[in-house]
């Protein structure tokens, strides 16, 4: 066996870690409905067994808009800002993105997120929580589709979207029919949590060269 090549033990107990999922809420506004829907998502993914997760709220990432060159060093700002969420980004096997949809699309704040990372994304699966208006979001999750596929993530198939707040999502931001929307959230879990352990043990036995 060669020396660079992972020894079985250590597969395996990849394989049986519980797999880390950072939770993004994407939306920064105020009097947004984001941390409700992230709130109600982390209660119906409590049932999905194997998971830890990671809630990293953007209005509580400072990440400026002005980016350095490349190579050049971050702003002191953004450099704090960096030391908490990269890390946290990098240490995760999958995600999760929260996303409203603003005028088609979605927040600047998390696409600014996605910009300041690169091979944090690399290789890991993508899933989505989504909400707003009749679309329920879902033309902010195609978009991101586009956007993760030029970071080398892997988006599943099955997504989540609350359709309101006219016909799915309450004010308070909970979903009004929440066994729909659970199973909805189980066949999201269900697609992230296979790639998710696929894809790092893809990773243990032979890194990504995106």
């Amino acid at each position: 066996m060669p020396a660079t090549e992972p020894a079985p033990t250590a597969i395996a107990a990849h394989k049986d870690a519980p797999l880390r999922v950072a939770v993004v809420v994407g939306s920064v506004r105020e009097g947004r409905h984001g941390r409700a829907v992230t709130d109600w998502f982390l209660g119906a993914a409590a049932g999905h067994g194997g998971l830890e997760l990671d809630v990293i709220d953007l209005a509580a990432v400072h990440l400026p808009l002005v980016m350095p060159d490349w190579g050049g060093a971050p702003s002191p700002e953004a450099a704090a800002a960096l030391a908490d969420v990269t890390p946290r980004l990098a240490a995760a096997d999958a995600f999760v993105i929260v996303t409203p949809e603003y005028n088609h699309s979605f927040p600047a704040s998390l696409k600014n997120l996605i910009d300041w990372h690169h091979g944090q994304w690399h290789a890991k699966p993508v899933g989505f929580v989504s909400y707003g208006g009749l679309a329920g979001g879902l033309r902010a999750v195609e978009q991101l589709r586009l956007v993760f596929a030029e970071l080398h993530a892997m988006t599943v198939r099955d997504s989540v979207s609350l359709h309101g707040p006219w016909s799915g999502l309450a004010e308070d931001g909970v979903p009004r029919d929440a066994a729909v929307c659970e199973g909805a959230a189980k066949g999201m879990l269900g697609q992230l949590a296979w790639w998710g352990r696929a894809l790092r043990t893809g990773r243990t036995t032979q890194p990504y060269e995106g």
